[in-house]
């Protein structure tokens, strides 16, 4: 239950930290859409030895932390349950891939270990830049910036209305699992005999729910189309952020290899 409930709490504080009146947080969400995008191919574009060439891209999840002020740890804190996945993907390549690159002294460097490490690097910046983007955007602000950019209006919608389920979801489950521990103090868990039950109660609790919230929507006048706020027209400074952090990309791409060779 308490897993649930901090799952809870930490989701209506990404919603909170959106609403802060802070300059990357007025910033026009397509804008940062856009850059966020862009960060994120120009990571993955890099090969999977290079290594000293991600290095640098450190640089737009720092700059962004520092003007949302979310702390690193706050950062990692929010990441934490997706990064043992990367991990894990990346677990093998040092056994699949034994090829020696280079001597660190009298370590040897294979292949391996060198894609294990870009993989991880790659998996974190992206999970940061993600992170960073709702906690200064806001989901609804994403929704609105896929909507300018002619996504069809169902996806968006399910996209909007399923992030605004998992924490109905999410309550519904927190009550069957504090009525479950009322009837059973004492117990650590749930019993596996009573596992399907329960989830059977949660799957009819959560039809229930859904469906009441939906006649709240047509009664509030939805018609297949969900309203979204705080929509604006860009203007110069939305620009200059835009512009500013392409060239600071396109240096890194591309400028920093230029001045190696």
């Amino acid at each position: 239950m308490a897993n649930i409930k901090d799952a809870l709490f930490e989701v209506h504080e990404l919603e909170e930290l959106a609403l802060r009146d802070l300059e990357i947080n007025r910033v026009h969400p397509l804008a940062k859409l856009l850059i966020t995008i862009s960060y994120m191919v120009l990571v993955v574009s890099y090969h999977k030895y290079d290594i000293w060439g991600l290095l640098p891209l450190i640089i737009y999840p720092i700059v962004l932390m520092r003007l949302s002020e979310i702390s690193l740890k706050d950062c990692f804190r929010k990441i934490r349950g997706i990064l043992p996945l990367i991990l894990f993907i990346g677990l093998f390549n040092p056994f699949l891939d034994r090829e020696v690159l280079f001597m660190a002294g009298k370590l040897p460097i294979t292949g391996g270990i060198l894609s294990f490490l870009t993989l991880f690097l790659k998996g974190a910046y992206c999970l940061f830049a993600s992170f960073l983007l709702i906690a200064t955007t806001g989901i609804e602000g994403v929704c609105y910036s896929l909507r300018l950019l002619k996504l069809p209006g169902i996806l968006v919608n399910q996209f909007l209305l399923t992030y605004r389920y998992i924490t109905v979801l999410m309550k519904e489950a927190n009550a069957v699992y504090q009525a479950y521990s009322l009837r059973a103090p004492g117990e650590k868990g749930v019993k596996y005999k009573i596992w399907g039950s329960l989830l059977g109660q949660l799957f009819l609790r959560s039809i229930d729910r859904a469906g009441n919230l939906y006649e709240s929507m047509l009664l509030r006048g939805f018609e297949g189309e969900y309203y979204l706020t705080g929509k604006r027209k860009a203007e110069g400074k939305d620009y200059a952020y835009f512009v500013l952090w392409a060239g600071i990309f396109l240096i890194l791409r591309v400028g920093i290899r230029y001045l190696m060779k």
